[in-house]
């Protein structure tokens, strides 16, 4: 007979079939072996294996502690086929107060901190089981869970913990799994069995009425929840959602008037170093004008204080840019995705979590009470075996001196069990007194009311569901708001007001002198008053020269009747020549700036094209969002703006190119966003040359060589808007200009 070649096992499949089932399968490894816990006792299976290697090598509360590595030694070796590495960061994140709101272990030596520095190695620290723990692994031996062979089949593990501590939404979870993932903050274990305990007395309640017993999570860290309450309900109702959280801190009084700011709880899982270096970099880039300084003053607890830049600074508005620029304020997500009791990835909400835990703990319940009926049973049979042999003491001495198989022949003589003759065979001489005789009619009384009341129970689910609730009461009573442990730490706060922060409080004050060439090369230099000292390119010359200050905004008027806006903090700084205006914002080669100035709120501007037509628009409505700027005017095709100037007093002056001055009251312009406008001189031929507003009481005024003049008497050039107009008074300039507000497009 010929053997069979090894290629004749070898089958063709599909690439994309192979593909699915290899990827379904570490899918599913992914998802019920390491990512999402079990809703039962909040577990991961490297979790679960870390206590139960712990409790094997009884490292309980009350005993003294063993060297991490041998912890990760036995779970890696019996229980855990993965790294060293992987298990011992879990071991570490159960002994962390900052990490884990209940620890379940107990650790001696560095773990870690909440700057976010790593623990020691595992030969240096030592650990044990905690309180917590020791509840969660209650009642194991009592046949109250399943087991199952470990990995090689040398061992065996359990399949859950019993859970009398209702971990999962105590401690939390998180993970990512494949194509799913599961966030569960953790919560106040005092609240959770005020909740517990109502749902036992309340089976069909609704999920509000628990929200009344759970009204958020209980961080490690402290914090301030900021969460509506119909954005709560609804997320523990659904099992998604999430929670505003928010770094607690309190104002200090200074001296003078002064304050600081001290923080004194962080928000959950954000390092400590990572704020405070976060918030150093925002002043170091003058991006968080208002704060002046941050400390780190911690010591066993958080205190990071804030130095505001002066007293006049609003500290609520200041802890909101913070809250928005930082960490000190983050999302805390709820996905309450687990593993139910059948293994099925499920999200479930808080009710059904609740319910789920008090399921399970009737069945530990219910199972504990058959593995104590079945001890109950084993020793009373071992008891009827010694009064049968009290009773007939001297019989059962000779079988056992004459008979050559004394077990069969008690059996038979005495019609017991083989249970009870091997148990009458070894006993010692000394029991055949008197009163152990005494003793075993009075064990085995007792043994029979047990048995009788543990029946009872298994009978009735009232009884069951009473001691239920006792033993919630118990946990409460060990881990509850009494304890050190147990008193919430963080507080549920009402959601904030919306607080209005002005983009200038990003940004540091500080004078500066915006310079603008002919050429369209603009920069800006610190202080006022330097626009003198300034060297331009050769052939260019100096055109704007505008005191401003880094917080502003400079607006930008263009022939093509649009607005531009830049923020004066991102101007270009130094000794250079700056940079051309023409790549800041989107300006055609075939335009040119007509006007540049700082914007100031509420203010009103006059636009105008080189055709006489022109409106009046509100200068808030003019501000640009991106580089494109924004259309205003919209001049004809053979025209292009020629005017923008501030609006002040009560009239209007044009004056044209062919030299013709018209006068007319402000009231005729109409207060427009976006157009061409109305007429406001007409010319037989040229264009408008400039216009201005002024107040009429007061004269209209321009500049005549070093002199100033003023004419009172408009009479000659007064009229309705769209005249013509009479030629110009004497003594006007040359130029055919009138003189400008600094910074609107005046020749300088």
């Amino acid at each position: 007979m010929t053997a069979k070649h090894p290629d004749d096992k070898i089958r063709p499949v599909a690439f994309a079939e192979a593909l699915g089932e290899r990827y379904l399968a570490y899918a599913l490894s992914t998802i019920m072996a390491r990512s999402l816990p079990d809703v039962r006792d909040g577990l991961k299976p490297v979790h679960r294996r870390l206590l139960f290697a712990m409790r094997q090598l009884k490292l309980d509360p009350e005993t003294g502690f063993k060297k991490c590595a041998r912890v990760v030694g036995d779970v890696i070796g019996k229980f855990h086929p993965h790294g060293d590495v992987a298990v011992y960061d879990a071991l570490v994140r159960l002994a962390q107060s900052f990490a884990v709101r209940y620890p379940l272990v107990d650790g001696q030596g560095n773990f870690g901190n909440v700057d976010g520095d790593n623990a020691a190695a595992m030969r240096y620290t030592e650990a044990r089981l905690t309180e917590v723990a020791a509840a969660l692994l209650d009642g194991i031996d009592q046949d109250t869970v399943d087991f199952r062979e470990t990995y090689d089949g040398e061992e065996r593990e359990p399949v859950v913990l019993p859970a009398r501590f209702p971990n999962l939404l105590a401690n939390g979870a998180t993970g990512i799994a494949v194509g799913m993932a599961t966030s569960i903050p953790p919560h106040n274990v005092g609240e959770l069995c005020d909740a517990l305990g109502h749902l036992l007395d309340h089976p069909d309640c609704d999920v509000a009425e628990l929200v009344a017993h759970v009204p958020g999570p209980d961080f490690p860290t402290g914090g301030v929840v900021v969460e509506s309450a119909d954005a709560i309900l609804a997320a523990y109702r659904e099992g998604r959602g999430g929670f505003r959280l928010r770094a607690r801190y309190a104002v200090e009084p200074l001296k003078r008037g002064q304050y600081r700011i001290v923080v004194s709880e962080i928000p959950y899982q954000v390092p400590k170093s990572r704020i405070i270096e976060k918030i150093a970099t925002l002043i170091g880039e003058r991006k968080l004008a208002p704060l002046a300084d941050v400390r780190d003053e911690s010591a066993e607890t958080v205190r990071i204080v804030l130095e505001p830049r002066s007293r006049t600074v609003d500290p609520a508005a200041l802890m909101e840019l913070l809250f928005r620029l930082t960490d000190l304020e983050v999302r805390v997500s709820l996905n309450m995705n687990v593993l139910d009791r059948d293994n099925v990835p499920r999200v479930m909400g808080l009710g059904q979590v609740l319910q789920a835990f008090l399921d399970h703990r009737h069945e530990v319940l219910e199972r504990r009470t058959r593995h104590r009926l079945g001890m109950i049973a084993r020793r009373g049979e071992v008891l009827a075996g010694y009064l049968v042999a009290y009773l007939n003491l001297d019989e059962v001495i000779r079988i056992v001196r004459e008979e050559d198989h004394p077990k069969a022949a008690l059996i038979a003589r005495f019609t017991i069990t083989e249970v009870q003759a091997e148990a009458i065979l070894n006993m010692r001489l000394r029991a055949l007194r008197k009163l152990e005789e005494i003793e075993i009619r009075r064990e085995h009384a007792a043994l029979e009311a047990e048995r009788a009341d543990l029946e009872g129970l298994l009978a009735s689910r009232p009884r069951r569901m009473r001691l239920l609730g006792r033993e919630i009461a118990d946990i409460r009573r060990r881990f509850g708001p009494d304890t050190d442990l147990g008193r919430r730490r963080t507080m549920i706060g009402a959601p904030p007001a919306a607080v209005e922060i002005a983009p200038a409080a990003l940004i540091e004050r500080e004078p500066i002198t915006v310079l603008c060439s002919e050429k369209g090369w603009l920069r800006a230099v610190k202080g006022h008053g330097n626009g003198g000292e300034t060297r331009y390119k050769e052939g260019d010359r100096q055109r704007f020269v505008i005191a401003a200050e880094t917080t502003d905004k400079l607006v930008v008027f263009a022939t093509n009747g649009r607005f531009y806006t830049l923020a004066c903090d991102h101007l270009p700084r130094g000794r250079g020549f700056g940079e051309p205006l023409r790549l800041m914002v989107d300006l055609g080669n075939d335009h040119e700036v007509v006007a540049l100035f700082v914007h100031r709120p509420g203010r009103r501007l006059l636009v105008a094209a080189s055709d006489g037509r022109g409106f009046v628009v509100e200068e808030d409505q003019v501000l640009a969002q991106t580089r494109q700027g924004r259309q205003v005017l919209n001049p004809a095709p053979d025209a292009e703006a020629q005017v923008c100037v501030p609006v002040s007093g009560d009239a209007v002056a044009v004056i044209g190119e062919n030299r013709k001055l018209l006068a007319f009251a402000l009231d005729e312009l109409p207060v427009m966003s976006r157009g061409r406008g109305v007429i406001l001189q007409r010319y037989r031929e040229g264009g408008l040359s400039d216009a201005i507003t002024f107040a009429r009481a007061r004269g209209l005024s321009w500049r005549s060589g070093e002199r100033t003049r003023t004419e009172t008497d408009l009479t000659p050039w007064w009229g309705r808007r769209g005249g013509a107009g009479r030629l110009r008074p004497r003594g006007f300039p040359s130029s055919n200009r009138f003189t400008r507000e600094a910074g609107f497009g005046a020749d300088d």
